[in-house]
């Protein structure tokens, strides 16, 4: 698989150059707000919405392709299947609300996905599951479903793969904007992290397929391996991998155990858009998650905000970046940033890059060898609304999690070890404001 490792100084440096030219239009910040309220099922026989559902929520002012609404976008993504619509063989949900959802749609949760593999002399290898009493196989990925539609599917951990992990549900509220930073900005991000952290601190940018751009890369960003380099290939990964419901873009299901529908399942409704079109579209016009804005505001929080970045948790999690300028086209060609996305500046706390901080799964999805014990920074904002932390949500606090980093982060840890006890609460309440 094609990957862009960053150690070619002189090449990012004119990268960064080239970012500075990027804004030509004035930036604005993107709205920010947990506007996507659940508008539980609202989807009629032919894809229509019904009951006038969906009327409070907002999105950040994306146009719509012709008929579609947001609230239409934000039903499908809330569309539960069973078999006769596609429904596995193998699952982890039945709608995407189930997993995205805390608060509001969109959202990170308390949800965890199974994902197993070995090593032998070449590296990671994906597991061959067995199901139906041995009478057929599962294998080529890294998943291993916790449901199935009939028993004779059920996938079970092989005994064989000692690489074992838990993987979080990300949130994807204000991931549209996420898609629409210029990879530039995140290569610059990768190129100056050598040298605010002496050496220690090297993030990685791999370059993966663009599903709906065929032969055509673009830099991960999405996943906690960033497998995956835009919303709409998010999109029909997810569809298919943790639903079990193919799709234009992954057209066959991992087994034909129970099946009763015929490949691919998702069709084009009435407005001519699939579900994997509506849930892109949904997440593009999600706002950015919001501060705290009473809680950052008090000297606590603010003095917590200054000891992040002087003990170099920013160097990671970067506060502040811009999208590109409206009209660039990004994904391989496939997609246009739009005005409601471009020229925008997010708070993200997160760099998109890969980064070894001593809590890697082992696994290998779509990038080399050396991303088995990489993970991609989590971005921080929408941290308030969540109970569980890092990758395998085993921290409960967010002093364990902190506590937790490793590897390139070890000398930022051992400066937050230096902190006073009031000092470490005030980060503590930085973040809780987030």
């Amino acid at each position: 698989m094609a990957h862009t490792k960053i150690v070619h100084f002189i090449f990012i440096a004119a990268a960064a150059a080239a970012v500075v030219g990027i804004a030509q239009e004035p930036e604005s910040e993107a709205p920010a707000g947990f506007t996507t309220p659940t508008i539980g099922q609202a989807i009629g026989p032919t894809g229509e919405l019904i009951q006038n559902a969906g009327s409070e929520s907002i999105s950040n002012g994306i146009a719509e392709p012709p008929g579609d609404t947001f609230a239409v976008d934000q039903a499908q993504f809330e569309r539960r299947h069973d078999p006769t619509t596609g429904l596995g063989p193998v699952f982890n949900a039945t709608s995407c609300a189930d997993c995205h959802q805390n608060g509001v749609t969109g959202a990170a949760s308390q949800i965890t996905e199974i994902r197993v593999g070995h090593r032998n002399s070449a590296g990671f290898v994906n597991p061959t599951v067995l199901i139906n009493n041995g009478a057929n196989a599962i294998s080529g990925r890294s998943i291993i479903n916790d449901r199935s539609i009939c028993p004779q599917a059920q996938e079970h951990v092989p005994p064989s793969e000692d690489i074992r992990t838990l993987r979080a549900v990300l949130n994807t509220l204000g991931d549209g904007f996420v898609e629409a930073v210029d990879e530039r900005t995140l290569l610059a991000i990768a190129a100056r992290q050598p040298g605010e952290s002496d050496g220690m601190i090297h993030g990685e940018a791999i370059q993966v397929p663009v599903l709906e751009a065929p032969r055509k890369t673009a830099l991960g960003r999405f996943g906690w391996k960033d497998q995956d380099p835009t919303l709409l290939s998010f999109a029909a990964d997810a569809y298919l991998n943790e639903m079990g419901v193919t799709n234009r873009l992954k057209p066959k299901d991992v087994t034909s155990v129970c099946k009763v529908t015929s490949d691919p399942e998702d069709k084009p409704d009435h407005l001519g858009l699939a579900d994997i079109d509506h849930f892109a579209q949904f997440i593009r016009g999600t706002q950015v998650p919001p501060r705290d804005t009473a809680l950052a505001a008090t000297p606590d929080a603010i003095a917590g905000q200054y000891t992040f970045k002087s003990i170099g948790c920013s160097t990671c999690h970067v506060e502040t970046m811009a999208t590109s300028h409206v009209g660039t086209v990004i994904n391989g060609g496939a997609y246009t940033v739009p005005a409601a996305l471009g020229n925008k500046i997010i708070h993200p706390y997160g760099d998109f890059l890969l980064h070894d901080v001593g809590t890697g799964d082992g696994i290998v999805q779509v990038g080399p060898q050396d991303t088995a014990n990489k993970l991609r920074t989590p971005p921080l904002w929408g941290l308030r609304i969540k109970s569980r932390f890092m990758h395998d949500l085993t921290s409960l606090t967010l002093k364990e999690a902190i506590l937790r980093h490793r590897g390139e982060a070890r000398g930022v840890i051992a400066r937050f070890r230096e902190l006073t006890s009031q000092q470490q609460e005030e980060l503590i309440t930085f973040l809780k404001s987030l």
